[in-house]
């Protein structure tokens, strides 16, 4: 290719001459790097959430150990209590969960009205109904067993303890 370019025009300089193969190849391996990032970032971001989620249901236990000391000595169960932990943490991600879907559909349909080029990008039915039902229910799962720890922690609260504590 280069001797055919020189004898066309002899004072033209070429470089960086590859094949289409070799350039797919590249931009290939480049979204490919870049796939693996964006998983990186999202697993990240689903630890600091069940992270955030059990810091503040444990909070919230430690805010309440009088009242569920009180339930308690009244006679709750420890499986009352644990339920009754869990389903506060179970509002929270429902809560989340409503929001993030409103959010993300908001943001697509923004950015599809937005530019002519993100609504190519953009308005293309959803090909992964895994990742669009998938996600919220790791999600749940994972800050459900997140808000599990200090909900068995609740249910080993001594009721005693817990009225004398100011």
């Amino acid at each position: 290719m280069r001797s055919q370019l020189a004898s066309l025009h002899p004072d033209l300089t070429v470089f960086n001459a590859r094949t289409l193969e070799a350039e797919l190849n590249g931009w290939n391996s480049f979204m490919a790097w870049q796939s693996t990032i964006f998983v990186i970032l999202g697993v990240f971001a689903l630890l600091l959430a069940c992270i955030g989620l059990g810091g503040v249901t444990a909070y919230a236990v430690a805010r309440r150990r009088k009242e569920i000391g009180i339930r308690m000595a009244l006679g709750a169960r420890g499986s009352q209590v644990k339920w009754l932990v869990l389903r506060e943490g179970a509002a929270l991600v429902a809560a989340g969960s409503a929001l993030g879907f409103g959010g993300a559909f908001t943001l697509w349909r923004l950015l599809t009205a937005y530019s002519d080029m993100l609504a190519r990008t953009f308005d293309q039915p959803i090909s992964g109904p895994l990742l669009m039902i998938g996600s919220p229910l790791v999600l749940a799962s994972l800050t459900m067993l997140a808000c599990y720890l200090p909900a068995r922690r609740a249910t080993g609260i001594e009721p005693v303890a817990a009225l004398r504590q100011e």
